[in-house]
């Protein structure tokens, strides 16, 4: 299968950027797409991780404003504004995703990632109108004295930092209190690893 990019124009060169596209594709019956015209919001590449102490058996969540969330809580007034994620931030120029996993889990959540970080998954946030990815890692840390207000002045990060217990955490996702993708996937990932987690930190 081949695509063919006839045009591509930068649009908007802000915080984000947007491109337009024009192009073909090939398609499944082996004919040609018609020339499509779609805009792309590029913001870089992210990474996030579940902050995790398989010794306390504690989850490090984070809760934020969203600006993304204003236009659907219009509609929908149940949707929250401020929203309760796991840390994430994007690569900046010279870091690995690694680099950018220790150093949000640092300025966003106050404690440090002991070891090296598990990769949980790397996935297409919504790949139809966005190039953004996501590089998803497992931290262990220790949740001792974490919580508090958190994040960067310089980049409007205002961020309050707690503990909720694995199970806590979990009936928090079952019950819609964790409504965006990265902190579900984590979240179910831990679901399922948990006790391999605790086992190989001896508890």
């Amino acid at each position: 299968m081949q695509f063919k990019i006839i045009d591509l124009k930068r649009t908007w060169d802000g915080y984000c950027k947007i491109d337009v596209y024009r192009l073909q594709h090939d398609r499944f019956d082996g004919s040609q797409s018609n020339i499509l015209e779609r805009e792309i919001l590029e913001r870089g590449h992210a990474v996030s991780v579940l902050p995790y102490d398989p010794v306390r058996d504690e989850v490090v969540l984070i809760e934020q404003f969203r600006p993304g969330t204003i236009s659907v809580q219009a509609s929908n007034p149940d949707m929250p504004v401020w929203l309760t994620e796991i840390v994430a931030g994007i690569i900046e120029d010279g870091e690995t995703a690694e680099d950018v996993a220790r150093r949000e889990t640092h300025e966003e959540a106050g404690c440090n990632i002991i070891g090296t970080p598990e990769l949980i998954s790397h996935y297409y946030v919504t790949p139809g109108c966005s190039s953004e990815t996501v590089t998803l890692y497992y931290g262990q840390v220790d949740t001792t004295n974490v919580g508090g207000l958190h994040g960067v002045a310089e980049e409007g990060e205002d961020i309050r930092v707690f503990t909720v217990s694995a199970e806590e955490c979990f009936a928090m996702l079952q019950n819609g209190q964790l409504c965006n993708a990265m902190t579900t996937i984590a979240v179910q990932w831990l679901m399922l690893n948990r006790d391999r987690l605790r086992q190989n930190s001896g508890v």
